[in-house]
């Protein structure tokens, strides 16, 4: 599917079966009324959970803070940021308007990565740079906002980059003697930034997919 789509696309009962790759034309009435079912459901459980707003992050000494930010017409929405503690461990943080989900990546100095999903660790002992490929972006409906000053660093991306289904980031570190990562067997790299104010590096790349054929 190559046609971007965007957050506001899937507000629409149409433009959500293109979401979930579902050809209306092909499905019986009786299908029809039940995909409206859950398509109707989603939004109400949409409309229940308030948007974030102003992330609330403390300035900590000897911490950093990277963002992943997309900008709407005067708005700045947080997509992602990355956190290196006092202790030199990086964390990459999605904003998220279920409370009960707590999803980050962590990077311990002895190398080891972590990925937790509400409070269960999953990946674990496993020896990287590179952050798990995030994807999957919602920003407007999260509706956390991206205050410039709350963050060391701000990679910027332009409307129509990242989508519900278009778009992906990889994270990763870099210092002396170990290569970046070769995300170009799948992914076309529209940008890529390193904030060189810590060690090791955090590289940030916009990618989206190729597509096959």
């Amino acid at each position: 599917m190559n046609e971007f789509i965007s957050e506001d696309d899937l507000q629409t009962f149409e433009e959500w079966l293109k979401y979930q790759a579902i050809d209306a034309s092909l499905m019986t009435t009786d299908e029809l009324v039940t995909w409206r079912c859950y398509y109707e459901e989603t939004q109400k459980q949409r409309a229940a959970t308030s948007k974030i707003g102003v992330m609330n992050l403390k300035t900590v000494p000897g911490e950093s803070k990277y963002a992943v930010a997309v900008r709407e017409g005067t708005d700045l929405f947080l997509v992602l940021w990355v956190r290196r503690n006092q202790q030199g461990e990086y964390f990459v943080l999605k904003p998220t308007r279920i409370r009960q989900v707590d999803s980050q990546n962590s990077y311990h100095r002895d190398g080891t990565l972590h990925h937790k999903i509400v409070k269960n660790k999953v990946l674990s002992n496993q020896k990287s740079h590179a952050f798990p490929i995030l994807n999957g972006f919602t920003p407007k409906d999260t509706g956390a906002i991206c205050d410039p000053h709350a963050f060391t660093g701000i990679v910027e991306v332009p409307a129509g980059t990242l989508g519900p289904r278009h778009g992906c980031i990889g994270v990763c570190l870099a210092e002396p003697g170990i290569g970046l990562p070769n995300y170009t067997w799948a992914y076309e790299v529209l940008t890529q930034t390193v904030f060189r104010e810590v060690s090791p590096h955090v590289v940030v790349s916009i990618m989206r997919k190729k597509q096959s054929g």
